[in-house]
């Protein structure tokens, strides 16, 4: 009996402890811990994958965009069809192709994005960072019309969507239904948790468009308007550019995107309710006081263009809805710039155009960048600024919607300089003669891969463009938001100029090695603590041989990466005196090293990389 009882309390107190363990495993996170090197993979929608057809865009929405254009002939544009070439219904507007090119939109929706879910988490993504998928007329859905809703065009049924929300009054929260599409990003967020990954939602919270609700009756209203304070007016009786009967603060002075008023606390109470209140319905959908049903995060568009005041209010609004939300702000400017939105007030991380720019300087700009030395000080500097706490929370990217894409900068070298973006931007845009629109080359995929493999193996979170590990290429916007390039559709060559001339065939395929390429480099980063959270050193320089080399250490865990960035092969030896393991191996070929003594001697082929491990 007393074997028995003995038993069975043995089985009770397993219980207990396994139930503990799952709770551990299960329970929130109270930090932004999750984010800490994670693999982010940024998503286009509109371009992703069309996932529904039913709902594609119609004609009158798509015109809707900007007054006063019309288009008689107008239709879907085909996924897979040649991005310069004007389509013959396009040849009929008479305009060019960046008439025609705003104009396009190729059906991208929220089910396509859910069915390449698995795709993403093959690839060792760990987070998604969604571009807009508020309504708004455009593709790129920056000029919202409302943050509370989804595009009714990224959901299974638009024409209804549009109905049921006319039944609302958009500034009054308790009014607010959730129509077909916003129910399907609800459920885009349950499949992205179902698979162990983390999704943040891109909020437009400075400016909104033309046709945001409020704007809109702005202009019905006048002075009358309940939403007059919303606005930042100048002249109540003076019709401004694009024929609005007054005028306004827009940003970047474009009038088609309204900013909200600020005062010295930034936002002022109008709109500021607004925003809090859709922050709050697509962080807690079903109101039941629990976060993980919700996005984890934001993404804060031209967090710049904010006063600090209104992002530290906004920091402690959406921790106190989920203490694990990650903010990430989009800035450019000096690292010096960037610390004041990283004091731990405002934002965990930002977009990490810094590692951008030092990326062009050394691996890409040939004539006017810089050696291995200086590039190394520029990223020590970086990471200083940046300090500890935060280094491995900040998205290290190489391209982005708003730049050019990596391999088509790697194929326009000497254009110009990334750090100084302003110039930079025309410089990288097709309309530039100088610039060279078609695909790579073999040397330009070998560059590529030792940059991802240094984007991959250096602290951070390295974020993917979507696109960029199927080999896409583009110039500047609009050409770096091209249709997803996807395995098993067939695409028709680019081989057209904007210009609707010729030039030489470049095959449009993805790229199956580059692919695998991108998704050894994540497993094997997702895979070691050294390389993912672990202590971070530069440890060689060579200037001659535009060569660099630096240790990734956690615990007993040590990862040794030299990259060749030169035109020659080299031969150097390396001494780490305090190496924890005699025998490291090259994770490329499973080649095996001994340090001799703290010594090793170690062969590198021009524009290569050679990583070697301990486990």
């Amino acid at each position: 009996m007393k074997k028995i009882r003995w038993t069975m309390l043995t089985g009770f107190i397993l219980i207990l402890i396994l139930c503990f363990i799952f709770f551990l495993n299960h329970m929130p996170q109270k930090n932004t811990d999750w984010a800490k090197g994670l693999v982010w993979y940024q998503v286009f929608p509109e371009r992703f994958n069309n996932g529904d057809s039913s709902n594609d865009p119609i004609k009158d929405y798509v015109m809707s965009e900007h007054s006063g254009f019309e288009s008689k002939e107008w239709q879907i544009s085909e996924w897979t069809s040649e991005w310069y070439r004007l389509t013959p219904k396009e040849l009929s507007t008479g305009e060019d192709f960046d008439y025609n090119v705003i104009r396009r939109r190729y059906g991208g929706d929220l089910q396509g994005i859910i069915d390449k879910l698995d795709y993403l988490k093959e690839l060792g993504v760990g987070a998604i960072y969604l571009n807009p998928i508020f309504e708004a007329p455009s593709m790129h859905k920056y000029d919202s019309t409302y943050y509370h809703h989804v595009d009714p065009y990224f959901g299974p049924d638009p024409e209804g969507d549009i109905k049921l929300i006319e039944s609302e009054d958009p500034g009054n929260s308790s009014t607010w239904v959730w129509t077909k599409a916003d129910l399907l990003a609800v459920k885009l967020i349950e499949e992205v948790h179902k698979r162990d990954m983390k999704i943040i939602f891109d909020g437009v919270f400075n400016h909104v468009g033309i046709h945001n609700f409020a704007f809109e009756d702005l202009i019905v209203n006048g002075q009358n308007s309940k939403y007059a304070d919303w606005f930042d007016v100048y002249e109540w009786n003076k019709t401004n550019s694009i024929g609005i009967p007054f005028t306004y603060a827009g940003w970047a002075n474009i009038p088609y995107l309204p900013e909200w008023r600020e005062d010295e606390f930034g936002l002022v109470d109008g709109p500021k309710k607004y925003v809090f209140d859709s922050v709050n319905r697509w962080m807690d959908p079903n109101s039941d006081g629990r976060f993980e049903d919700g996005v984890d995060g934001w993404r804060l568009d031209v967090a710049f263009s904010v006063k600090h005041s209104f992002w530290k209010k906004f920091r402690s609004y959406v921790k106190n809805i989920n203490p694990s939300a990650y903010l990430v702000a989009e800035v450019w400017g000096t690292p010096e710039q960037e610390s004041y939105y990283l004091q731990g007030n405002e934002f965990d991380a930002v977009m990490n155009y810094n590692f951008a720019f030092s990326v062009y300087d050394f691996f890409i700009n040939e004539e006017k960048g810089v050696n291995a030395s200086k590039f190394v000080f520029d990223l020590e500097h970086l990471l200083e600024t940046i300090g500890n706490d935060s280094v491995n929370l900040q998205q290290n990217l190489l391209d982005s919607h708003d730049s050019q894409r990596i391999l088509s900068g790697i194929i326009n070298k000497n254009i110009g300089e990334f750090r100084n973006n302003g110039e930079f931007f025309s410089l990288s845009k097709a309309s530039n003669p100088l610039y060279n629109v078609s695909g790579p080359n073999d040397l330009d995929l070998k560059k590529l891969k030792i940059i991802v493999a240094f984007q991959m193996l250096f602290t951070g979170a390295p974020m993917v463009y979507y696109g960029d590990e199927a080999g896409m290429w583009g110039a500047n916007d609009p050409d770096s938001r091209k249709p997803m390039v996807w395995e098993e559709l067939n695409y028709s060559p680019e081989q057209t100029l904007p210009n609707q001339s010729s030039f030489e065939r470049s095959d449009v395929y993805f790229r199956t090695d580059l692919f695998d390429y991108y998704k050894f480099l994540i497993n094997f980063r997702n895979n070691s603590s050294a390389v993912s959270i672990g202590e971070f050193k530069f440890i060689y320089v060579n200037d001659e041989h535009r060569t660099f080399g630096f240790k990734r250490q956690y615990k007993d865990e040590s990862v040794f990466v030299f990259i060749n960035a030169g035109e020659n092969n080299m031969t150097f030896d390396y001494v780490d005196e305090d190496v924890l393991n005699n025998q490291v191996y090259d994770i490329l070929t499973n080649t095996s090293y001994v340090f001799e003594k703290g010594d090793i001697s170690l062969n590198l082929e021009s524009n290569s990389v050679l990583i070697l491990s301990s486990n």
